[in-house]
């Protein structure tokens, strides 16, 4: 990935991230701007989506350095575990599930119903089964396990700070945003290394043909 493609990357998954926190924040925090519409505080509501629009940006930089921490340790693990690399992340997706739903269960101490940790979970793991999927049919099949790795195990690493804040509104307020950001960055990385591969491969089949032409030039020029 030149530097170019790096740059519009890392700026639309701000825009990515920001927008989806203040959309999300109109839903999970309306009591915080119901409190300013009766009456309307034109300044305060501006406050809120100031303040709600940053925090989005901050999101998508925690999505952006899970991403590209990710990238680096699956070349790392490629390298060092070779064919058990596969297996390992499988591992690791399977601890994941049972940890958001039997770890976050017991840290609760019985207040919320398990059930509750278990459409969690579900919720995630199985939106994450989707978009392995769609990079799996756009790309290759060993994309697969990779895809669903990050969208569930790194995804849920970057909620933490979400799962430790009190109530339920941030780790909602976050959970979308990290959702969204990662999901854009999974499925356009492809897209731009395979525009990338097009126009090499045009600029290939045009100095091929520029080519081809002149040597036939050469030839009639031979036999005349």
């Amino acid at each position: 990935m030149n530097s170019r493609n790096w740059v519009r990357m890392f700026l639309t998954t701000l825009l990515v991230g920001a927008a989806s926190t203040l959309i999300t924040s109109f839903f999970v925090k309306a009591g915080s701007y119901g409190e300013y519409l009766q009456p309307v505080d034109l300044f305060e509501i501006l406050g809120l989506v100031i303040f709600f629009t940053a925090l989005g940006l901050v999101f998508s930089l925690i999505s952006q350095m899970g991403f590209f921490a990710y990238l680096t340790i699956n070349q790392f693990g490629l390298g060092m575990f070779r064919g058990f690399w596969v297996p390992i992340q499988v591992v690791l997706i399977l601890f994941t599930l049972f940890d958001l739903i039997y770890f976050r269960y017991k840290s609760a101490d019985g207040e919320t119903p398990i059930f509750i940790y278990l459409l969690v979970a579900a919720a995630l793991f199985g939106y994450s089964l989707v978009i392995a999927k769609i990079k799996a049919n756009e790309t290759n099949t060993k994309a697969f396990i990779p895809a669903l790795f990050f969208m569930f195990v790194v995804t849920s690493i970057e909620w933490v700070p979400g799962l430790r804040s009190t109530g339920s509104d941030y780790e909602w307020l976050m959970i979308i945003p990290l959702l969204l950001c990662n999901t854009y960055q999974l499925l356009l990385l492809h897209r731009i290394t395979n525009q990338k591969a097009a126009a090499e491969g045009k600029e290939l089949t045009s100095s091929a043909k520029s080519a081809t032409k002149q040597n036939k030039k050469q030839r009639s020029k031979r036999k005349k």
